[in-house]
């Protein structure tokens, strides 16, 4: 399957031209529903955009069909997170670089020297750096200065549309630091399903474990869970979290190896982190799911 997919790829790139614009708009393909939020706030109404994954869906393990590859063919950009992230669609990426299509990694742009370190990807640093709002915010700005460089005719639309939003995520960033200022610093210990919080917890002085480490590529074992639950109950942590884009039954598994110790920890929420929510809700917002995120936290562990 992968050979074909590949094959496909170099067929459609080498030999198809991309279909033209629907009424004169840029078409723009986006890889997790996140940075699609983050485009449809830059684009407006004057871009056309397909989001390949959706809410709930796991980036780590997605893997492109047939029709992502048309969709990918055929955009006039490209927009990913990159860090290897999006690690099974890397290869496709790769081979449509080497045409005169170049897909766009955001976070290709932020200084390797903040990020933070990761034995679990070829890149070598963990890849969820939306959780730091500072970092998502240079995320806008190369997003509206690509789209202005490409439709030169509607730069004054990204550049204000690029102004609103910065200063929604400025205004984000002020609530959350005044939220998170109500949790005493010694509770604040971030578990959850795997280790998507990192960014979250550097920005505000958490401590963040994952059961499963950076990606959910990887199962947790046996040893990982005991370990873990000899954390929560030598750190009284209060509750720990579900994430909506990882099987709830890691969470479950730990709650349950804390109990057979004789101690209580709740299971706290469910907590956004490789996806939004859906569509149409507040959650399914980059915005809205930052702010649920923030609020289900520091409840839970006040």
């Amino acid at each position: 399957m992968k050979k074909t997919l590949l094959l496909l790829v170099i067929t459609l790139v080498f030999s198809c031209k991309s279909e033209p614009k629907d009424n004169g708009k840029l078409n723009i393909v986006t890889t997790t529903s996140m940075i699609t939020d983050l485009v449809k706030n830059i684009g407006g109404d004057v871009i056309n955009i397909q989001g390949l994954m959706g809410s709930g869906v796991d980036p780590h393990l997605y893997k492109a069909s047939e029709g992502d590859v048309s969709k990918l063919v055929n955009a006039d950009i490209i927009f990913y997170n990159g860090l290897h992230l999006e690690g099974k669609l890397v290869e496709v990426f790769e081979k449509m670089g080497s045409s005169t299509k170049t897909p766009i990694a955001l976070a290709g742009q932020l200084d390797k020297k903040n990020l933070i370190g990761s034995n679990y990807f070829v890149s070598n640093f963990d890849p969820h750096v939306w959780f730091d709002i500072a970092y998502f915010k240079q995320f806008a700005k190369k997003v509206a200065q690509v789209l202005s460089e490409q439709d030169p005719d509607n730069s004054e639309t990204y550049k204000l549309n690029e102004i609103v939003y910065l200063k929604k995520l400025d205004k984000l960033q002020e609530d959350v630091k005044g939220v998170v200022e109500a949790l005493p610093a010694e509770k604040r210990i971030l578990v959850t399903a795997h280790d998507a919080f990192n960014y979250f917890g550097e920005a505000y002085k958490f401590k963040v474990v994952g059961l499963q480490g950076l990606s959910t590529a990887t199962e947790a074992g046996v040893k990982d869970v005991q370990k873990l639950a000899a954390f929560i109950i030598e750190n009284k942590v209060k509750a720990i979290f579900v994430e909506s884009s990882v099987p709830r039954r890691t969470i479950e598994a730990l709650q349950e190896a804390v109990k057979s110790k004789g101690h209580d920890v709740s299971i706290g929420g469910t907590l956004f982190s490789d996806a939004l929510g859906n569509e149409g809700t507040p959650e399914g917002t980059y915005v809205g799911m930052f702010r649920y995120n923030v609020k289900t936290i520091v409840s839970a562990l006040n």
